[in-house]
């Protein structure tokens, strides 16, 4: 079954806004931040994963968002441009705004931390009148990620994407990514993911991150059912609840709620997990694969990237998940 419909002649498969960051990865790990002295320096923010991810799956991106006018803005330029993800609509900031750094603590494979550097962050700075309506125009898909709606003038152009991709046809992907030190107050939070939440075909986040978007409602028992019927009175035609070691469910408008099996990894970090799942989904879906098969393919992908040092470089092809899927299958792959 069909449960989304893609439109189709577009050139672009797949654009998203929002956040674009460096993460500074521990190279010494199982010890605490304070003892570890040098990091490995890679692309990052979810949205910018994610985007990376879908270009390594071999579909045509682009990227809306801004950066600094700085060396670290540069490398993530350069980055995305190596990695085949258009960059016309991502803007330079002349303000003076820096780019946001995201330290990462590997204590275990099961104990990882952010440590995050996010004032006067250029990513945040994206205005309403930066965002290219022609670009959405030309894409299938729109995805856009909750940490882009915390500040002004930000929260505006994700509206304005919004308004753009309602208009033009877009099925619209909304990625929670919720970072709670971003925001003023959980109250303000809850109000800009709804309003958000409402225009959206796809969405996407942790059984934790939609009790913060039910802080107004009334649901004691946390339950999914009761989470995705709500978002079927709007627009939405898949909500993926995630549940971390038990597993991802996708309920349908229908009232089913799909489930796929997971597969072993050797894990060496817990993050880029949920960017990695969310681009190997969305790439089964826009295969027109049945959804048990494509969460099955972005499990395959999250193990593939928590099993490495990085989230952007780790992204992996499609051929490299078939392969994962295959190796788990014979065996050849168990658990750490």
């Amino acid at each position: 079954m069909t449960y989304v419909s893609f439109p189709q002649g577009k050139p672009l498969d797949f654009v998203a806004i929002g956040r674009l960051c460096i993460d500074l990865n521990a190279n010494e790990i199982h010890r605490p931040m304070e003892e570890t002295m040098t990091f490995t320096k890679y692309v990052g923010g979810s949205p910018a994963n994610i985007t990376i991810g879908m270009s390594r799956l071999g579909l045509e991106t682009a990227f809306i968002g801004k950066i600094a006018d700085d060396q670290m803005g540069r490398f993530i330029a350069d980055y995305l441009q190596r990695n085949r993800i258009g960059t016309t609509n991502v803007v330079t900031d002349t303000t003076g705004a820096v780019t946001g750094l995201a330290f990462t603590e590997i204590k275990s494979p099961t104990d990882c931390s952010i440590l995050m550097y996010r004032d006067n962050a250029a990513d945040l700075l994206l205005t309403p009148g930066e965002v290219s309506e022609e670009l959405i125009a030309r894409a299938k898909v729109l995805l856009i990620s909750g940490t882009a709606l915390a500040k002004s003038p930000s929260r505006e152009a994700v509206f304005q994407a919004l308004n753009y991709a309602k208009k033009h046809g877009a099925v619209i992907v909304f990625d929670l990514d919720y970072r709670p030190y971003t925001w003023t107050s959980p109250e303000e939070t809850a109000v800009y993911y709804n309003l958000a939440a409402e225009k959206c075909d796809i969405l996407l986040g942790t059984r934790e991150e939609f009790d913060m978007m039910e802080c107004f409602e009334h649901n004691p028992e946390h339950s999914d059912q009761i989470t995705a019927a709500k978002w079927f009175d709007y627009a939405a035609k898949i909500v993926i609840i995630k549940h971390g070691k038990d597993g991802s469910i996708a309920y349908t408008r229908d009232g089913e709620g799909h489930r796929a099996k997971s597969f072993p990894a050797k894990v060496v970090k817990t993050f880029g997990a949920g960017d990695s799942y969310a681009a190997g989904f969305l790439y089964g879906v826009m295969q027109g694969w049945t959804l048990e098969k494509s969460m099955e393919f972005g499990s395959a992908a999250a193990c593939i990237v928590i099993s490495s040092h990085s989230c952007s470089d780790a992204m992996p092809t499609a051929a490299q998940v078939h392969d994962y899927i295959d190796r788990c299958n014979r065996g050849e792959i168990t658990a750490s």
